[in-house]
């Protein structure tokens, strides 16, 4: 049976409440919830705004306030008291606000709407994670930097198509996650400038006929401005879809980390060692340790993804303004926000932990004709040869050291002189893996020299 204390919500328009299932389909409270703490500064600073252009006394007003107040301190306590009868957490939060309070309550809904409440609502806690998401990926890069640091000379194979192709450095190789990063730091500071206009004051969809003041609750409520357009601003979930859009990337990179990590921590590799608090054992073989936590770093990035799609989906053929599909925009965002969040924290500690293993590293950079890139290089430098022929000459060198079983630096340099008369004993100068890291000295490079003036200005930038 339906509370029938909904309907005086609704004034007379309908005498009796909603069957069993129009409740459970209409209503958001069970987890529109958690925007609380936003739907309440939004009623704080409407009230606040109603009273500085006369539309409430300033008796009104305070009552008002106190009685947010009070509201927000048994949410926090947890012993507030949701009803589903009551459909959303504004309800809620008002029909609350009318027992401890009395009449001024029913006067703060004047000059808004639910459209333009949930619409500052929900902007207000998405612009909050954007600001979490900045500080979770900042540790997460203070996290790589530590490990390129100690790590800016460890000599580790560069991989394209998973084969082993040039040597890199370890802290070359953390740093490129440190770089993509810094472009999911920058998405969502991009996505927040331009989410942070104010929604409020502009009603169901037309505005409002009463002299309200949208400047002084969008201060209020930390926002640049109002927005210009009440169809627009009631009906935009932009800055949802931009949240999403950003966390989809974002996520993606911290899959490809965690695949890495995946392959890096197997027999096979054993390139690194990630700690006990993200391991698990087998039920039935003692000799495992499977990395979970990476394991289940790359899965949350198929809920980021499916949110994004969920969200664009349910936008895609709405008419201006607002349509009740728009409720089904949040458990989206929330889904993929906390499993964004949490993909961080553990990617992070992960990082923290990690003992990189630089033996092993080194010893599999030199596999599979690492440095043939450098003999090609040093036979245009050296012998001003035109680069497609130092690469012919540089793969039938391959090819002999491959059919003698051996490394090019293991070729004497008459069996190279086999193949090209015109080589010399400075050759071997440039094929162990040190010398080809020493020598990508150009910016980005991999050379210790680069990396480390890149960890230092990362340092800088990250304060």
């Amino acid at each position: 049976m339906a509370d029938k204390s909904a309907n005086a919500m609704w004034g007379g328009r309908f005498a009796s409440g909603p069957d069993a299932i129009m409740e459970a389909i209409n209503a958001s409270i069970g987890f529109d919830q958690r925007l609380a703490p936003q739907d309440i500064a939004g009623s704080r600073a409407h009230a606040a705004m109603l009273a500085a252009t006369g539309i409430l006394t300033d008796r009104d007003a305070e009552a008002i306030r106190e009685g947010l107040l009070t509201v927000l301190s048994e949410i926090e306590a947890g012993t507030f008291r949701f009803s589903t009868a009551l459909e959303d957490i504004h309800m809620n939060v008002e029909s609350r606000l009318g027992e401890l309070v009395g009449e001024p309550a029913k006067r703060l809904h004047t000059a808004r709407s639910r459209n333009d409440q949930v619409a500052v609502d929900f902007r207000l806690w998405v612009r909050d994670q954007c600001d979490a998401a900045e500080e979770s990926l900042k540790a997460l890069q203070r996290a790589l930097l530590a490990q390129a640091g100690q790590g800016a000379d460890w000599v580790m194979p560069g991989f394209t198509h998973l084969q082993s192709a040039q040597p890199v450095t370890w802290g070359h190789h953390m740093m490129a996650y440190v770089e993509m990063l810094g472009r999911d730091r920058g998405r969502f500071a991009d996505a927040r400038r331009r989410m942070n206009e104010s929604p409020l004051g502009s009603a169901a969809l037309a505005g409002t006929s009463f002299p309200i003041d949208r400047e002084m609750t969008a201060r209020e409520l930390g926002f640049d401005r109002p927005m210009a357009n009440s169809l627009d601003a009631v009906s935009d979930r932009d800055f949802a879809l931009e949240f999403l859009g950003a966390a989809s990337i974002c996520a993606m990179h911290l899959s490809r980390l965690a695949e890495e990590l995946v392959i890096w921590s197997t027999a096979q590799f054993r390139f690194v060692r990630l700690s006990d608090r993200f391991s698990t054992g087998s039920s039935i073989m003692p000799q495992k340790r499977n990395p979970d936590a990476a394991e289940l770093v790359r899965a949350k990035t198929g809920r980021v993804f499916g949110a994004s799609v969920a969200l664009l989906t349910i936008m895609k053929g709405l008419p201006l303004a607002y349509s009740k599909d728009m409720q089904e925009d949040k458990e989206q965002v929330f889904d993929a926000a906390d499993s964004l969040m949490l993909a961080l924290a553990a990617t992070t500690g992960m990082m923290e932990d990690l003992r990189p293993d630089p033996e092993k590293m080194r010893a599999a950079a030199g596999a599979g004709f690492a440095t043939a890139t450098d003999l090609a290089d040093w036979l245009v430098r050296a012998k001003g040869m035109p680069f497609r022929e130092a690469h012919h000459v540089t793969g039938s060198l391959v090819a002999k050291a491959e059919g003698k079983g051996v490394d090019l630096s293991d070729l004497t340099l008459n069996e190279m002189r086999e193949v090209h008369d015109g080589i010399t004993e400075d050759v071997f100068a440039v094929l162990g893996v040190d010398n080809s890291v020493r020598s990508r000295t150009s910016y980005g490079g991999t050379s210790p020299e680069r990396v480390r003036e890149q960890i230092a200005r990362w340092t800088e930038l990250l304060g």
